[in-house]
């Protein structure tokens, strides 16, 4: 293959020397499982690659938790504690626009989330830390299927993964565009939103749009909602607890002169405490319920909690900032950033075990493409980088007796 660098990463930056070295080897592996991307819960062929490089490292790779997710344990020098590393496999049910050579070989399937490079830093951790072992206790690489909407963390933690491969503390890492290559950020609490999703279904009675006075007009009290779910955050919650509710829907009516018997409202709803969750949920309900009885109309609420917000642990938090520093340097680690309204189903191992979630900047300047954008690619040059935090983050957690 033609390998042509990225732009340098700073000066502060210092990758395992060893990881370094084998950059090439590393840009053909994200490169192909770019080209190749597979949804969640059919992830065969990431899988089977994934399994593959495990057992060639001389690892035993356990395959089908969550149908398609993969877990190897690595033991150290010595006996100690056990820690999980966690990466994702799938893609994104959407059309790449890129036009390099490994752009997305299936229509309606990109890895537009840098889920191909995720897998690949750890793979490149496991094989480091497999040779060395240079630690005290044991490390399962743990790679998750589903993790865009799938929830294929959930299903892993319900599936058993704490219970046969039991680990004291789960960790696990996002590339993040918007954050300069070279940085990492690592958040005390909250790093990523609760996600939940809602459905509302306005019932009216329809007919002529000139004879309204004969109807129960569904759009005027779903406008309505629209608007009046608008002063939940603004007056509803503590102004200091974030959170986000967005209709994103409003479907309804086929002609200019008939006013439908129904309409349907979706959206989502972003937070961070438990408290304000709860709250949204309620409001939700008792403002769609209070105005569609003020406009005879009958609503039906479907309302879903996805995931649970993201939440690192003090004590993982600096054990992993600790960890970056080794590689990017300490004032490239960033402890102030605010969490993102994005979600993120790592938060069910985060919530069945203490842990840390991490962004890895792969920022190149204004022309970076956003993370679900069509044209996204993946820094090549991170890869040593992430593979060499995953290792310094082991080495951190488990540390050897001198």
């Amino acid at each position: 293959m033609s390998f042509s660098p990225a732009p340098a990463l700073p000066a502060t930056v210092e990758v395992i020397p060893a990881i370094a070295a084998d950059h090439a080897e590393l840009v053909e592996w994200r490169r192909d499982l770019h080209a190749h991307p597979e949804l969640g819960y059919a992830e065969h062929r990431t899988s089977r690659l994934v399994a593959e490089r495990l057992a060639g490292f001389g690892l035993e790779p356990d395959v089908g938790l969550a149908e398609t997710g993969v877990v190897a344990t690595i033991h150290g020098r010595a006996p100690g504690p056990a820690i999980a590393l966690r990466a994702d496999l799938d893609a994104l049910p959407m059309n790449e626009e890129n036009t390099f050579a490994h752009a997305s070989k299936h229509g309606g399937r990109m890895h537009a989330c840098g889920h191909d490079g995720h897998t690949t830093m750890l793979l490149a951790a496991a094989r480091h830390l497999a040779k060395t072992r240079d630690f005290a206790g044991t490390v399962h690489v743990v790679f998750q299927p589903a993790e865009e909407g799938g929830a294929g963390g959930r299903v892993m933690v319900e599936q058993g993964l704490f219970e046969r491969f039991p680990a004291e503390r789960v960790f696990g890492l996002h590339n993040w565009p918007a954050l300069p290559a070279g940085r990492i950020a690592v958040h005390t609490g909250p790093a990523m939103a609760a996600v939940d999703l809602f459905t509302i279904t306005v019932e009216g009675r329809g007919g002529h749009a000139a004879m309204p006075h004969q109807l129960r007009d569904p759009i005027v009290g779903g406008a309505h909602i629209v608007t009046a779910l608008q002063t939940l955050v603004s007056r509803i919650l503590d102004p200091t607890d974030p959170a986000v509710v967005s209709v994103t829907a409003f479907n309804g009516g086929t002609a200019h002169n008939v006013i439908p018997p129904r309409i349907e409202l979706k959206g989502t709803v972003r937070s961070f405490s438990a408290k304000a969750r709860d709250a949204l949920e309620a409001g939700i309900a008792r403002i769609t319920r209070q105005i569609c009885a003020g406009f005879e109309l009958e609503p039906q609420i479907d309302y879903r909690r996805v995931y649970p917000a993201t939440l690192n642990t003090a004590a993982e938090a600096d054990l992993a900032a600790r960890a970056a520093a080794r590689v990017v340097g300490a004032a490239q680690v960033d402890r102030g950033l605010p969490p993102s309204m994005g979600g993120e189903d790592f938060a069910f191992m985060l919530h069945a075990r203490p842990g840390c979630y991490v962004w890895l900047g792969t920022g190149q300047g204004p022309a970076t493409a956003p993370l679900h954008h069509p044209r996204f690619d993946f820094l090549d040059a991170a890869l040593p980088l992430g593979a060499s935090y995953w290792v310094r983050l082991t080495e951190t957690c488990l540390p050897c007796d001198p």
